[in-house]
């Protein structure tokens, strides 16, 4: 979900809006591959797969290169509560749902880390595939125009019908396809998805001009996300998957909110992190709520 690394490291074009360009965009030495833990105490085999909500680009310390992977990242933080005996994060920042089965940048094949030993997966995906990333630039470039109105919502919806809503549809089938892949290549293994935090305000109430959002579209990307949300719940439903609910967690912890209290940055990081993206703080929200989930046998 809006994305703060495009493939390259760098930037995507629409968070430019937001003159974010760079701030973010440091070279990191450690390598591109996955981020692995050598065995612990417990017994379970953890994989994480996803975009950069999984990896937490900004967040220190980083690791992984142009995947921008945080160590406090919630599978980071999963692997240590379950003493994992092996723990493979190759979760990438602007990984899409074709990401897990061709090389992005040097990550390899997201979906070739799993085998028939692994007993956890966590899959945190579906946002880039929308072009979340590129919704919210254009939605803060037409703020300008009408702050108090929804220029973002009627161009979206510009003939009668809702872009946003037909690209979630299209998104359900691709994240179907990775779940099947994930059963097949790691028959014994406990799935969880990762659904997306809360980032715009829950009550619809924005904070224009620090975020730059109109005040009708922040309630029309609010229900956008939970539209996403309720998409990856179905899909997880339809494969017998687990479902790991980090929105409700989150409520109260918006991009609006003061910086001592918020979870995930908006367009001007106070704490680090990508911009519109979960901080340290954020991160361990998720990893409380996939926890929850994923420990259940």
């Amino acid at each position: 979900m809006a994305e703060a690394y495009a493939r390259g490291g760098r930037y995507g074009k629409a968070l430019a809006a937001f003159g974010a360009v760079g701030a973010l965009a440091v070279g990191v030495a450690a390598p591109a591959g996955a981020s692995e833990a050598g065995p612990g105490t417990g017994g379970e085999r953890y994989v994480a797969l996803g975009d950069s909500y999984t990896s937490a680009p900004g967040v220190p310390e980083q690791t992984g290169g142009d995947c921008a992977r945080s160590s406090v990242n919630y599978p980071s933080l999963n692997a240590k509560w379950l003493h994992t005996r092996t723990f493979k994060d190759v979760s990438c920042s602007g990984a899409t749902t074709d990401d897990m089965w061709r090389t992005q940048g040097a990550n390899p094949p997201q979906l070739n880390a799993l085998d028939k030993r692994t007993t956890l997966v966590t899959l945190g995906i579906g946002g880039n595939d929308i072009g979340f990333g590129d919704i919210i630039g254009t939605c803060a470039q037409l703020s300008a125009t009408d702050p108090a109105g929804a220029p973002c919502r009627t161009k979206y919806t510009e003939g009668g019908k809702d872009q946003l809503t037909d690209r979630i549809a299209a998104a359900a089938p691709k994240v179907a396809r990775v779940l099947k892949d994930v059963h097949k290549r790691a028959p014994h293994a406990r799935v969880v998805i990762v659904g997306y935090p809360t980032i715009m305000p829950d009550n619809g109430v924005g904070c224009f001009p620090a975020v730059p959002i109109a005040a009708g579209d922040v309630g029309y990307l609010r229900d956008t996300e939970k539209h996403l949300n309720t998409m990856l719940k179905q899909q997880a439903a339809k494969a017998g998957v687990r479902y790991a609910d980090t929105y409700g967690p989150t409520v109260g912890h918006d991009v609006c909110v003061p910086a001592a209290d918020r979870w995930v940055e908006g367009a001007s990081p106070e704490n680090p992190a990508a911009p519109f993206h979960p901080n340290a703080k954020g991160e361990e929200a998720m990893a409380r709520a996939v926890s929850g989930v994923a420990k259940k046998r």
